[in-house]
This record gives structure tokens, sequence and C-alpha cells, in this order.
């Protein structure tokens, strides 16, 4: 029955356990994750996510081969499948200086200046292997662990398996820049998951999101949601799977209570003047203040509770692949390090000055990396697609500071010593979040589903 006083407000236990016998607790009950599997070093995860493949010969791993030998053919031997290649490709060398940096001595490059300071908080890998050179299946892989997608965003799973530490918010956002990558918006769905588990997209620029001003007052909300749920449970009663429709039931409570803790987290106006400057939100550049802004939301965020953000690169040329320069890589490479480094770099110092970085991961990576080879040496010249061999990093939650794990060879062609691939990382992840991956299990299809399927092992090399 509904309510009839306008001052009796159900609770959502109430309405959900009074709804065809309760079938609703279901997804209360999900929305508390499952218990954790071991310690847990991290409690969320901030994913800064490198879109188009920044290169890694020009960022993380320094190859002076290239320097020597550029403008060389690089002959038949370093052609390979998984790089866009051909024989009569020339080895070309970084446009930009690598100097050891901090008391750790890591090598970054000249085009990440902030970055380089905190290079002593980086766990830097040098040696990730992809399996398509493409964006959309690197992206899916990357973000699913699967080069098809149809399967849930690591987002989604950390969602499901570890629950959410405030009610008021979802458990994934994307702090989005109004665009959506190659692979679609599978790379932030919750595919065969509850979807009370798919990302919430926060833009940076404009309304954050859409609709979350209230029409009614609290009360005639209230009553609302009370009639969806019965409706609801009254359809789920005679469903063969009712997941679906508990999911939409808890994506509609979320969605009003997010209507007053989402838009004073999103204003950032309240944050004092150094911290503003700090990561860059009074840039000159728009598109380094839209990156600024959503970075410091991403700490807002997890300060708050959510388990895991992403963050997407602002697109400068119309290009929804921002690092993917095939061509101007001097231009554009330059031009994606002024809009992200600053705003990293000062969401690992910020995150550290507050005592968050130990219980929160900041993952730095794109799909792939860049061929060390171009067809011509030119002043436009660019890279081209490159799985073989590439770079990524880690900051915080137990990961050790200051070190490189892996080796590409002399050119940075491809992986000379300790192949990673994307489950390692999903696997060493979730690892530092209390969750054993091969334990995060669904039931769909016919099978146990988890994030990294069938591969993955846990990285604790990397690990404190």
């Amino acid at each position: 029955m509904l309510p009839h006083d306008h001052h009796h407000l159900c609770t959502r236990r109430q309405i959900l356990a009074g709804a065809a016998a309760g079938f609703g607790m279901l997804a209360l009950r999900a929305m508390a994750g499952v218990p954790l599997h071991r310690r847990a070093r991290a409690k969320n995860i901030i994913f800064c996510f490198m879109d188009g493949g920044p290169s890694h010969v020009d960022t993380f791993d320094p190859k002076p081969m290239l320097k020597k030998f550029e403008g060389k053919a690089i002959g038949s031997g370093a052609v390979s499948k998984r790089s866009q290649s051909n024989a009569g490709r020339v080895w070309f060398g970084s446009p930009w200086e690598f100097k050891q940096r901090g008391q750790s001595g890591l090598w970054v490059s000249e085009l990440f200046p902030h970055i380089a300071q905190v290079a002593d908080k980086l766990c830097v890998v040098r040696s990730m292997v992809g399996e398509l050179p493409l964006h959309g299946q690197q992206n899916l892989l990357l973000h699913t662990g699967r080069i098809l997608g149809q399967a849930p965003s690591i987002g989604s799973w950390v969602s499901y398996g570890l629950g959410t530490e405030n009610h008021n918010l979802p458990g994934y956002v994307v702090l989005n820049n109004d665009w959506v990558p190659n692979g679609g918006l599978e790379n932030f769905g919750s595919s065969f998951l509850p979807a009370s588990h798919q990302a919430t997209m926060v833009r940076a620029k404009g309304v954050p999101v859409d609709n979350i001003a209230p029409h009614d007052e609290a009360v005639i909300q209230r009553r609302k949601l009370a009639l969806l749920a019965q409706q609801d449970a009254e359809f789920a009663a005679g469903a063969s799977d009712a997941q679906v429709i508990e999911g939409a039931i808890a994506n509609y409570e979320t969605a009003f209570r997010m209507q007053s803790a989402v838009p004073s987290i999103a204003d950032i106006a309240g944050e004092p003047e150094y911290i503003r400057r700090l990561y860059g939100v009074d840039s000159t550049d728009e598109h380094q203040r839209f990156y600024a802004t959503q970075a410091l939301r991403a700490r807002r965020l997890v300060e708050a509770g959510v388990r895991f953000v992403e963050i997407t690169c602002p697109s400068f040329d119309g290009n929804n692949s921002p690092w993917d320069q095939h061509g101007q890589i001097r231009q554009n490479h330059a031009k994606n390090a002024r809009i992200t480094d600053q705003s990293v770099a000062a969401l690992i110092s910020d995150l550290d000055q507050r005592g968050l970085l130990d219980e929160t991961i900041v993952l730095w990576a794109g799909e792939m990396g860049r061929t060390p080879h171009t067809p011509k040496i030119s002043e436009s010249c660019g890279r081209d697609h490159h799985v073989n061999g590439y770079s990524i990093f880690m900051a915080g939650g137990g990961f050790k500071g200051g070190m490189a794990f892996g080796e590409t060879d002399e050119f940075g062609n491809s992986v000379a010593s300790d192949p990673v691939d994307i489950h390692d990382i999903h696997a060493t992840l979730l690892h530092q979040m209390g969750v054993d991956h091969e334990k995060l299990i669904f039931r769909h299809g016919g099978r146990d589903q988890r994030l990294t399927d069938v591969h993955g092992r846990v990285l604790r090399e990397l690990t404190a």
C-alpha cells in the first residue's frame, strides 16, 4: 500500500522489503559487496585514462639506440603483426630528453615536468603487451578484459565486489569530456552485472549530470519511488530473472540521493585557491581547465567514498583518441602532456598530503603504446599503433614507488623481460583492494564469470 500521509516517509529498506515478499532486499544486499578475501591495502581507484596510446619511448622508457639509428631501416626482423610495421620503416628517436628523477632515479622524459616531480611515488610497468593494434579492441581489453567487450568494466566489478562507502553516491563514476572513446559505452558498462554497477557519467563543462535538479518535493518523489518499487516488484514476481528489475530499483534510489550529493561534490568553487592552482584550474588553456576540474573532482569523489573513478582526456582536435598521433607527434603529444601532466601530478600530491594516497590507487594507462619507428623522418612525422611493449604506471595503494618493472628491447620494439598483460594488472589492482580475482565471480551464460576470465596473476613484485 502507498502511504497516504505526506509526512509518512518510507525508507528504502521498508519499500524493498515490502515489495514482492522482499525481493528487492537482494539489491540492497548487493550494494554492500562481498566479504574481502584478504586485508585491503586500498579502498579506491582513480583511473587516469590516456585514450589513444601515449608513446612509451617518449615518456617512461628511454631508448638511446633510437637516436643513434634514427632514419635507418628497421629491417624484417623488427616487423610484427601486433604493430603497424614493415621492413622499410625507419627508427625514430624521441624528441624529448629523459632524465633520472627523484631519489629513486626513475627515468621520466621532459614531456612530463610535473609528473617527474612525483617520480618516487610511481610504479612504472614497461613491459605491457596487448592483443590487437586497434583502439576499440584495446580499449575494451583495458576496461573489460576482453577485446570483444560484452563484459562488465573493471569499475563495475569493483563496485559489485566492494559495494559503496557512501549510499548517496554511485560506486563507479566516469568524469568524461563529452565524447565516447573507441569501443563505445561498453567501456563503462555493467553488462551482465546488476545495472546499479554501471558508470555514472559526470561531464566537465556545463551541468555535470543531466536531470540532477529535482522537479518535485522530496516527499512526492519518495511516494513515486514507492509506487515504482511496488509495480516493479509485481512485474519481477513473474519474471525468470529479477536482477535487471532490482538494478533499476537501485538506480532510481541512487539517483534520488544523488540530487543533493552530486552538485556539492562537483562544485569545486569552495576549494582553496592554492589547491585550484595546484591542479591547473586557472589555466588559460580551456582543455587543461576541463581536465584539472575533473581531476580535482576525482579527489573529492574518493574522499566521499566512491570506489572507482575514471577520468578521460579532453579532445582538442576532434579526435576521440586524443593521444593517437600518427603525425605531428611533437606538437600533439606536447599538447596532451600540457593538458594532463600538471593535474595528474597534483592529484598524486594532493592525495598524499591528505593521507589518502596510501588507500587510493592512481592508475595511469592508455590502451597501447606507439611504434618506435615511422615511415619517414620529418618535422611532422608520428608514431603508429603498437601493442608489443608499452608503459603504464600506478601510484599509491601499496604499490612500490620509484621503480620500473619489466623491459623492452634496446629499441623499445618488443618486450624483452617480464611480460605483463592487462589481466595481470586487473588481478593486482583487485588484490590491493582486498579481493581475490579468482573468487570475484558472477554466474552468467552457464558458467562463473570474472574480470580476468581464465587469465591473470598478481604481480607481487610491484607491491610493498
